[in-house]
């Protein structure tokens, strides 16, 4: 059974012939695309998949896709995937708790690490999350580690430099010799 090319619009007869020579769409799209221009020059299936190297069968779902929902139907549609392991809920509670100095939660240190907040999210929060999904999380949301500095950007102590003191030379000044 032959199937047939429905009359394209000037518009889509465009954006096909512009996608079937694209060097830079996605490789399925052009090949998509390649099909529909095929079959409006008048090739039939079996012609189409040889020359494009496809079954037949391929070829006949993109035209019945494309005759029922024109260029539309040659986009990938979205694929279901793993489900998320953590609901928006306890993304929100762990980015909430980074957030929240542990001092406020009654918590002995002044800043957070992963191991930290791992253990309080595992341990008071009841939600089974490991360090590094805890990491890719904050990246995700925009929060970066900061070396001398908490999570966030505030010092853990701002009177620390007072409370050390003065800093002393740990090697002697060298006197130079007489020449």
């Amino acid at each position: 059974m032959a199937i047939k090319l429905r009359e394209l619009s000037p518009a889509e007869h465009d954006t096909i012939e512009k996608w079937a020579s694209s060097r830079t769409a996605a490789a399925r799209l052009v090949e998509r695309a390649r099909i529909i221009f095929l079959a409006h020059q008048g090739h039939r299936v079996p012609a189409i998949a040889q020359q494009l190297h496809l079954t037949a069968i391929t070829v006949r779902t993109w035209l019945k896709r494309f005759n029922a929902a024109g260029l539309a139907a040659l986009t990938d549609k979205p694929r279901s995937g793993r489900p998320a392991t953590y609901t928006p809920p306890q993304v929100a509670e762990v980015i909430a708790t980074a957030l929240t100095p542990p001092e406020h939660l009654g918590l002995p240190f002044a800043s957070w690490t992963l191991d930290r907040l791992e253990a309080y999210m595992n341990e008071h929060k009841a939600i089974p999350i490991k360090r590094s999904r805890i990491d890719d999380l904050l990246i995700a949301e925009g929060l970066r580690w900061r070396t001398h500095e908490t999570w966030f950007g505030e010092r853990v102590d701002p009177e620390f430099a007072q409370k050390r003191g003065v800093l002393k030379n740990s090697t002697r000044t060298l006197l130079k010799g007489v020449s």
